[in-house]
């Protein structure tokens, strides 16, 4: 059996590849790394490590060519490479070569293949947008509205909805939950993204080490054949409930590790109040059926990075005020930092992570799900306790059981219109019309299933959910659960947005 994998530099590529390469009946994994300097050792390295079991391709994703020399005569292609926040916030261009016409050269080239590897993609939760304490659970067929700024999503989004409209025979698409690895603490001191997550966040933790172990076992099943019903699907990467906390649970088990807290560390006007992402996987238990792949709990992992790094033991002994002062107070500055954009007037920013309400400025104000401000903790984290968000049709139908009807309804939803008299599978195309007149063809299950809708409405860039919201109940339900009915804001890329009078107003 023959692979092809993107991403192996990566935290969840490396765990999937060396979990891979354990599977006696893999021959070879060819896989694809950039030409970035950091990847010249580490390439080396893996031919040490495995000899003749490993390939390596070194170009750019986005170069066609090497994109067909990756999967020629591979029996799968996992993609995993991504440019991830913070650099997909700071360079644009990498983002997009990478998540999005990378992503395209590589769907392209596993259909043109004779014959096709099976395909699996990793998409992402950042698709689902910002959540909050009033719908913390989510599941495929959930509306996409990723939240302003956020360049990585809306490559990932575009990219996602080419793979399903690209008629590869085998294909599957996981939408990954927040990660936990080894080089946590490491990786988010370097720059101001920490202080874009919400304390109430709902966020679900699954470890890179499950990650890498889900794409083994999606080998070594499939190619017993005992999974025939995996491909074809839509599904999230979750962890569970001993994976689900908030943005305030995952502060206290990071900083306990180094002695410190929440508290004892920001301030709570550091931290975004919303256009964030993350949520509880509803529909996790589906992948976790078909692998038995969710191992590791979230408060047992922090432990474990502790006692991987001395490092962290050191710092406890450390005052914290010195740790405040040298190591978090100083990423204030940096230019993916909230308080960066208060000082240098980013207005635009400012108003799409905080809005007009008021932040607190006192701990002992804020309000918190971890601590039981909006009802029992552990009632919440219940599955059979969720507030699920309508998709606009009958979703407990199977896709067999499909009728024109529902396409019509979920499009009305949308504030749009299904223009289809008939469909011939959930997988072929058939036409629609949004709210704002554009016409287009896609498949029955990118709409219903994936949440997708109009490409030009939904790029998105600029965004302007709040326009939208207002037509579209599919969106509303949401969007206006941390966005305000009288906000009329479209938000552009390059963060220029008029928008001050609309501060002005709104107060």
């Amino acid at each position: 059996m023959k692979i092809a994998m993107t991403g192996v530099s990566g935290n969840m590529g490396r765990e999937a590849l060396r979990q891979t390469l354990e599977l006696n009946n893999v021959e070879l994994v060819r896989v694809f790394l950039s030409w970035r300097k950091r990847n010249n050792k580490f390439a080396k390295k893996l031919k040490k490590q495995y000899g003749n079991r490993i390939e390596i391709i070194r170009s750019s994703l986005a170069n066609r060519e090497a994109c067909r020399a990756l999967v020629n005569g591979m029996d799968y292609v996992i993609h995993m490479a991504a440019v991830i926040p913070p650099r997909s916030d700071n360079d644009f261009d990498a983002s997009e070569e990478c998540n999005l016409i990378g992503t395209m050269a590589l769907a392209d080239a596993v259909f043109e293949a004779d014959p096709q590897p099976k395909f699996v993609h990793i998409s992402t939760v950042a698709l689902y947008g910002n959540r909050n304490e009033k719908h913390p659970f989510g599941r495929v067929g959930d509306p996409l509205v990723i939240s302003p700024f956020d360049t990585y999503a809306m490559h990932k989004l575009r990219a996602e909805r080419y793979i399903l409209e690209r008629g590869i025979k085998t294909w599957a698409v996981l939408r990954q939950t927040a990660m936990l690895h080894p080089n946590m603490l490491n990786d988010n001191v370097r720059d101001g993204l920490m202080f874009h997550t919400c304390v109430n966040a709902p966020l679900e933790w699954v470890s890179s080490r499950d990650s890498g172990y889900l794409i083994r076992r999606i080998v070594e099943r499939d190619s017993a054949g005992e999974v025939p019903d995996f491909w074809g699907n839509i599904y999230n990467i979750g962890a569970g409930k001993k994976g689900m906390a908030t943005g305030y649970d995952t502060f206290k088990c990071g900083f306990g590790l180094i002695g410190g807290s929440a508290e004892k560390f920001f301030k709570p006007e550091w931290l975004s109040q919303r256009n964030f992402h993350g949520l509880w996987y509803y529909d996790g238990d589906k992948l976790e059926t078909f692998f038995s792949y969710q191992r590791d709990g979230m408060e047992e992992y922090w432990q474990e990075i502790g006692r991987r790094h001395k490092l962290f033991k050191l710092a406890k002994i450390v005052p914290k005020k010195l740790i405040y002062l040298f190591l978090f107070r100083r990423l204030l500055k940096t230019p993916n930092a909230p308080m960066h954009w208060k000082k240098s007037n980013d207005y635009a920013r400012v108003y799409a992570y905080f809005g007009t309400e008021e932040v607190p400025t006192d701990w002992k104000d804020v309000k918190l799900i971890a601590k039981g401000d909006f009802g029992d903790y552990d009632a919440m984290r219940e599955k059979e306790n969720a507030v699920l968000l309508s998709h606009g049709y009958d979703d407990n139908k199977p896709l067999s059981a499909w009728t024109v009807d529902d396409l019509k309804s979920a499009a009305a939803f949308r504030g749009g219109e299904c223009l289809a008299e008939k469909m011939e599978s959930p997988y072929s195309p058939v036409k629609w019309r949004c709210h704002d007149g554009h016409e287009f063809e896609l498949n029955p299950y990118t709409v219903l299933k994936g949440g997708h809708w109009c490409p030009v409405c939904s790029c998105p860039a600029p965004w302007d959910f709040d326009r939208q919201a207002k037509f579209s109940p599919y969106i509303a339900q949401v969007w206006y659960d941390s966005h305000a009915k009288n906000e009329d804001i479209c938000y552009d890329l390059d963060g220029k947005t008029p928008i001050l009078k609309h501060i002005e107003e709104d107060k």
